[in-house]
């Protein structure tokens, strides 16, 4: 049966992807849009095992992809000048129309990037991002993935776990 994380608040194992993924098995996520509910999943997992192509391994998070931050509506201009301060750009996200991006929790997306050499602490950009007023969230997943499998082009896959 299907029960909600209301009445299952301890889930044994998650499955997921990732945008990026570092040597420390820290991650990037959030491009779909639904990181939120993604870190709240994995935050009550006990393993958290992430699966992916050779192109999601990097070796400093946010050189390849932006750090999504999920914000309140009434509060994305002053979350977006704060995340300024910690980023080279930060955007509002707009969909395929050019209207602003809308999670399923009702709030906006803020893209954080960075410059060539990425995010050089994400444990201390994770908190600084999460102390802005009126931010809910944000993609750096610090410590929460045991185990990744990078699937290969010939079909083999290469299992990197957390020490």
């Amino acid at each position: 049966s299907i029960q909600s994380l209301e009445d299952q608040p301890v889930i044994d194992l998650t499955i997921d992807g990732a945008d990026e993924v570092d040597p420390q098995l820290d991650l990037v996520k959030g491009l779909g849009g639904a990181l939120l509910r993604e870190k709240i999943v994995a935050a009550a997992s006990t393993r958290e095992v992430i699966i992916v192509d050779p192109t999601k391994i990097v070796q400093q998070l946010g050189t390849r992809s932006p750090l999504p931050v999920e914000v309140l509506p009434f509060a994305w201009s002053l979350a977006q000048l704060r995340l300024m301060d910690l980023s080279r750009r930060a955007e509002l996200r707009r969909n395929t129309e050019g209207e602003t991006y809308m999670t399923d929790n009702g709030n906006f997306i803020i893209d954080c990037h960075f410059d060539e050499a990425g995010i050089a602490d994400a444990g201390q950009l994770e908190t600084a991002v999460n102390i802005i007023p009126g931010v809910v969230e944000n993609g750096l997943f610090v410590g929460l993935a045991d185990i990744v499998i990078v699937g290969q082009d010939d079909g083999q896959c290469r299992v990197m776990e957390r020490r």
